[in-house]
């Protein structure tokens, strides 16, 4: 039997970008470096930081996408860990589905040299 991920699904849909972290895992530092790349300001829940941490991270466990942290969530959908958003992001659909959450507002894609 599934576990409840209610209290997961509804954080991740509070805001257009949501991250899942620990504060000490550098996939999860990772992943806000490349979303403060793009000029985002993502809602970001730190497990090891907060009282019901282990009790969400119990939630993304039984969301069954790997590990529990980072786990992203970007306009209310969840995308996944490293391995999701890295994809999307070579596939050239992350940017896309950050402007389409407005999450970011504005993207210029050239390389300033």
């Amino acid at each position: 039997m599934a576990r409840n991920t209610n209290t997961v699904m509804n954080l991740g849909a509070q805001g257009p970008l949501v991250i899942f972290s620990k504060s000490d895992c550098c996939m999860s530092d990772s992943m806000k470096i490349l979303f403060y790349g793009f000029g985002a300001n993502p809602t970001i829940y730190e497990l090891d930081q907060l009282q019901n941490g282990k009790q969400l991270e119990k939630e993304l466990v039984a969301l069954g996408r790997g590990p529990s942290v980072p786990m992203v969530f970007v306009g209310g959908e969840l995308v996944g860990g490293p391995n999701e958003v890295t994809s999307l992001h070579v596939r050239g659909e992350l940017v896309r589905k950050l402007l389409r959450a407005r999450a970011i507002h504005i993207w210029n894609n050239e390389r300033r040299g």
